[in-house]
Protein backbone atom coordinates (compact mmCIF):
# COMPACT_ATOMS: atom_id res chain seq x y z
CA UNK A 1 0.00 0.00 0.00
CA UNK A 2 2.94 2.34 0.67
CA UNK A 3 4.04 2.12 -2.97
CA UNK A 4 0.52 2.80 -4.21
CA UNK A 5 0.14 5.90 -2.01
CA UNK A 6 3.55 7.21 -3.06
CA UNK A 7 2.70 6.64 -6.72
CA UNK A 8 -0.68 8.35 -6.82
CA UNK A 9 0.29 11.25 -4.55
CA UNK A 10 3.51 11.94 -6.49
CA UNK A 11 1.61 11.65 -9.75
CA UNK A 12 -1.08 14.01 -8.53
CA UNK A 13 1.51 16.60 -7.50
CA UNK A 14 3.20 16.32 -10.89
CA UNK A 15 -0.13 16.59 -12.73
CA UNK A 16 -1.17 19.69 -10.77
CA UNK A 17 2.18 21.35 -11.46
CA UNK A 18 1.89 20.48 -15.16
CA UNK A 19 -1.54 22.10 -15.27
CA UNK A 20 -0.08 25.15 -13.49
CA UNK A 21 2.69 25.34 -16.08
CA UNK A 22 0.33 25.09 -19.05
CA UNK A 23 -2.52 27.29 -17.83
CA UNK A 24 -0.51 30.20 -16.42
CA UNK A 25 2.19 32.44 -17.78
CA UNK A 26 4.51 31.66 -14.87
CA UNK A 27 8.06 30.80 -15.87
CA UNK A 28 9.34 27.36 -14.75
CA UNK A 29 11.84 28.91 -12.34
CA UNK A 30 9.10 30.83 -10.58
CA UNK A 31 6.97 27.70 -10.33
CA UNK A 32 9.92 25.87 -8.77
CA UNK A 33 10.38 28.64 -6.20
CA UNK A 34 6.64 28.61 -5.51
CA UNK A 35 6.75 24.86 -4.84
CA UNK A 36 9.74 25.04 -2.50
CA UNK A 37 8.24 27.97 -0.59
CA UNK A 38 4.86 26.22 -0.39
CA UNK A 39 6.51 23.13 1.06
CA UNK A 40 8.32 25.27 3.62
CA UNK A 41 5.14 27.10 4.64
CA UNK A 42 3.14 23.87 4.90
CA UNK A 43 5.93 22.40 7.01
CA UNK A 44 6.03 25.46 9.27
CA UNK A 45 2.29 25.10 9.83
CA UNK A 46 2.79 21.43 10.73
CA UNK A 47 0.70 20.13 7.83
CA UNK A 48 3.35 18.60 5.62
CA UNK A 49 4.79 15.95 7.97
CA UNK A 50 1.48 14.02 8.23
CA UNK A 51 1.32 14.19 4.43
CA UNK A 52 4.85 12.69 4.19
CA UNK A 53 3.90 10.02 6.73
CA UNK A 54 0.96 9.04 4.51
CA UNK A 55 2.54 9.28 1.06
CA UNK A 56 6.22 8.61 1.76
CA UNK A 57 8.41 9.30 -1.28
CA UNK A 58 5.41 10.58 -3.23
CA UNK A 59 5.41 13.63 -0.96
CA UNK A 60 9.08 13.89 0.00
CA UNK A 61 10.70 13.66 -3.46
CA UNK A 62 8.98 16.55 -5.33
CA UNK A 63 10.05 20.16 -4.78
CA UNK A 64 7.40 20.54 -2.09
CA UNK A 65 9.36 17.95 -0.13
CA UNK A 66 12.57 19.94 -0.57
CA UNK A 67 10.92 22.96 1.05
CA UNK A 68 9.75 20.69 3.87
CA UNK A 69 13.29 19.36 4.34
CA UNK A 70 14.71 22.87 4.48
CA UNK A 71 12.16 24.01 7.05
CA UNK A 72 12.67 20.89 9.14
CA UNK A 73 16.41 21.54 9.16
CA UNK A 74 15.90 25.17 10.15
CA UNK A 75 13.59 24.19 13.03
CA UNK A 76 16.12 21.68 14.38
CA UNK A 77 19.04 24.09 14.00
CA UNK A 78 17.18 26.91 15.74
CA UNK A 79 16.45 24.59 18.68
CA UNK A 80 20.17 23.69 18.91
CA UNK A 81 21.97 26.88 17.87
CA UNK A 82 19.41 29.63 18.39
CA UNK A 83 19.31 32.53 15.94
CA UNK A 84 22.29 31.25 13.94
CA UNK A 85 20.25 28.15 13.07
CA UNK A 86 18.08 30.29 10.78
CA UNK A 87 21.05 30.57 8.43
CA UNK A 88 22.65 27.14 8.79
CA UNK A 89 19.77 24.69 9.24
CA UNK A 90 18.56 24.63 5.65
CA UNK A 91 22.07 24.08 4.33
CA UNK A 92 22.70 21.18 6.68
CA UNK A 93 19.37 19.51 5.94
CA UNK A 94 19.53 19.91 2.17
CA UNK A 95 23.25 19.22 1.68
CA UNK A 96 23.04 15.50 0.89
CA UNK A 97 20.26 15.85 -1.68
CA UNK A 98 21.86 18.85 -3.34
CA UNK A 99 25.27 17.17 -3.50
CA UNK A 100 23.74 14.01 -4.97
CA UNK A 101 21.91 16.02 -7.64
CA UNK A 102 25.12 17.83 -8.60
CA UNK A 103 27.23 14.66 -8.71
CA UNK A 104 24.72 12.61 -10.69
CA UNK A 105 24.03 15.53 -13.02
CA UNK A 106 27.75 15.82 -13.73
CA UNK A 107 28.07 12.07 -14.32
CA UNK A 108 25.10 12.16 -16.69
CA UNK A 109 26.75 15.00 -18.61
CA UNK A 110 29.81 12.82 -19.12
CA UNK A 111 27.78 9.89 -20.42
CA UNK A 112 25.26 11.71 -22.60
CA UNK A 113 26.61 14.21 -25.12
CA UNK A 114 24.19 16.71 -26.71
CA UNK A 115 23.75 16.57 -30.46
CA UNK A 116 24.78 19.71 -32.29
CA UNK A 117 22.17 21.30 -34.57
CA UNK A 118 23.34 22.00 -38.10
Amino acid sequence: MDYLNAFWVGGLICALVQILMEKTKLMPGRIMVLLVCSGAVLSALGWYQPFVDFAGAGASVPLLGFGHTLMKGVKEAVEQDGFLGLFTGGFQAGAAGTAAALIFGYLASLVFKPKMKK
